[in-house]
């Protein structure tokens, strides 16, 4: 996989798919089958094609615990923010912070507790908007924000939740998020991050 990855050179998606280390089978496939996409496509982010990246993030309130989650009204289902590349996009991890900062207003955002990738996952989308169905390559990342109040939706289907972790599992109807989930669960438990 690494050579496939590294004459792509500089490129923002594939140092941070090169520098991933999958956690488990299911993992595994969908990364490989992002540095497939990579290698093949003209262009991995290309909205119209049936598999295409895209970059997310869990924002959390390192001092509470708490996630953010978002209505999504296409999935119907308490998801993430994050969403397509706008042309010329190719980092993973700007797009999930410009994603993040239009979808909740927060403009304190950062990458927590460090802006490396932390989940990989291949999520279906159903058709809708003038598209058909389709698959997302999702980088997620995490983002912390220290001024959880002043979210302000974008529009009043895409209602945002603060909740403790346990409870946005409960939330969402996605395994893949509570995955995600879990992870930054993983994450709040590490003392030496308690106070970040």
């Amino acid at each position: 996989m690494d050579n496939d990855l590294t004459r792509l050179g500089g490129d923002p998606l594939a140092a941070a798919v090169r520098a991933y280390r999958p956690d488990g089978s299911v993992e595994e496939a969908d990364v490989e089958r992002i540095t497939r996409l990579m290698r093949t496509a003209d262009d991995p982010w290309a909205r119209m094609a049936p598999l295409h990246v895209t970059g997310s993030a869990l924002i959390v309130h390192p001092a509470t615990n708490r996630v953010l989650l978002r209505w999504h009204q296409r999935q119907q289902a308490w998801l993430q923010v994050g969403g397509h590349g706008d042309p010329g996009e190719r980092d993973p991890l700007a797009v999930a912070l410009r994603e993040a900062h239009e979808e909740t207003g927060l403009a304190d955002l950062r990458p927590w507790p460090t802006p490396e990738l932390r989940h990989v996952a291949i999520v279906s989308v159903p058709a809708g908007k003038g598209e058909p169905a389709h698959e997302h390559a999702d980088l997620r990342y995490v983002l912390a924000t220290g001024t959880p109040d002043a979210i302000v939706a974008e529009n009043q289907q895409a209602q945002l939740r603060w909740l403790p972790v346990a409870d946005a599992i409960q939330a969402t109807t996605e395994a893949n998020l509570r995955e995600t989930l879990a992870r930054a669960q993983r994450l709040f438990d590490e003392p030496r991050l308690a106070a970040r």
